[in-house]
């Protein structure tokens, strides 16, 4: 036996690689495999938390800069304090508007119940501004005499609801608030971990979609971004802005409660063809309670309202923040709508501008770099 030691050359070269293991290629492909089912599994489980979850991502980026400058009046409670803190504020700006309308509301079914039980025992007067509707004063003045001012046939009229469904409609509805208010709680609890995270969290997101995507992924999340709060600001303030001004009109024209009634406007106001429902709904309660002057006078400037509104800030609030065009942003808001419910009025303009994005950037024939210059 030679004991003497051998030159390197002639010493077989080591590999860290196993013989017995699959190729670098069948490896990739084995992680795409499990990572897909698992993050399948994940949705599956997550299913009844997946809108509290993408209602905290929204909240979160239409937020974060605030979030930021919160910040700077707490420095160094950024870990529990500062999360915990804007979480409780984001809460109860949700929270109080919406108990506060549920109480009157209430109380205004409540009132609707007892106007209901009066007009079936002694049924409803003709109002005198009815006879003066010009053209059809004379035959509305008659139908009221006929349907509501006699108690036998108000409480036909009346009668004719089914109070099993009515009941069936109010447990659903009950069911259905409690399950909002759920979804809404653990919405609250990933927002703390969202703002007590959101750099970290951002971070990785960026160097995931950089390793699946490459440099587009950047552009992606910003464009998604940008559309978010392009959406929010189109339809969350000037929804508001609708309420404002129609709860201005409904006190001016003397309908009871206007503030209930502004804040029910600027709530579906966010929603496309939401704020007609309210003010065509006061208008009529002003018709039958001060007028025809007061009705028509309301009914017009909310048309005026919601007109200027849906076609002229909300496309340049949501569209010119990604450049999207307009038809895209109403498909975007609607299809969301149809699809994804309250949610989808966000997601829906989000995915709209990233694919707008993605076709203008795989459709552009310039360079890349004079392409990612002329970017807004």
């Amino acid at each position: 036996m030679d004991d003497k030691i051998r030159p390197a050359a002639d010493i077989a070269p080591t590999t860290d690689t196993d013989p017995a293991s699959p190729p670098p290629s069948l490896q990739r492909i084995a992680r795409v495999v499990v990572g897909v089912a698992l993050f399948g599994l994940a949705v599956f489980i997550l299913k009844e938390f997946l809108p509290a979850l993408v209602w905290a991502g929204i909240f979160g980026i239409a937020t974060w800069p605030l979030y930021r400058r919160f910040l700077r009046w707490a420095p160094g409670s950024q870990s529990v304090l500062a999360p915990l803190l804007f979480t409780t504020v984001i809460g109860l700006v949700f929270v109080a508007p919406l108990a506060g309308a549920t109480i009157e509301i209430g109380r205004e079914a409540r009132g609707v119940i007892t106007w209901v039980a009066t007009a079936q025992t002694d049924g409803l007067p003709v109002p005198e501004w009815v006879k003066s509707v010009p053209y059809v004063g004379g035959e509305a003045a008659t139908w009221w005499q006929e349907n509501l001012s006699d108690p036998d046939a108000a409480t036909e009229l009346f009668g004719r609801v089914n109070h099993g469904a009515l009941g069936t409609w109010t447990r659903q509805l009950g069911f259905k608030l409690l399950h909002g208010m759920t979804i809404f709680v653990f919405t609250l609890l990933t927002l703390f971990f969202i703002y007590r995270s959101g750099a970290a969290l951002s971070h990785r997101l960026l160097l995931l979609g950089d390793r699946l995507l490459g440099h587009r992924a950047e552009r992606m999340a910003l464009t998604a971004i940008a559309a978010v709060h392009g959406t929010v600001n189109g339809l969350v303030l000037v929804g508001l802005g609708e309420g404002f001004l129609l709860g201005v009109a409904y006190f001016i024209a003397g309908l009871p409660h206007p503030a209930l009634a502004g804040v029910l406007t600027g709530v579906l106001g966010i929603i496309p063809f939401g704020a007609p429902l309210v003010f065509c709904t006061a208008a009529l309660v002003l018709l039958v309670q001060k007028g025809f002057a007061a009705a028509i006078a309301v009914a017009i400037f909310g048309m005026v309202v919601v007109f200027v509104a849906d076609h002229f800030i909300r496309p340049v609030l949501i569209g010119g923040a990604v450049r999207l065009p307009f038809l895209w942003v109403l498909l975007g808001i609607l299809g969301g709508l149809e699809t994804l419910g309250l949610l989808g009025l966000f997601v829906g303009p989000a995915v709209m501008a990233v694919l707008v994005s993605l076709w203008r950037d795989w459709t552009d024939d310039t360079p890349r770099s004079t392409a990612l210059d002329t970017v807004d």
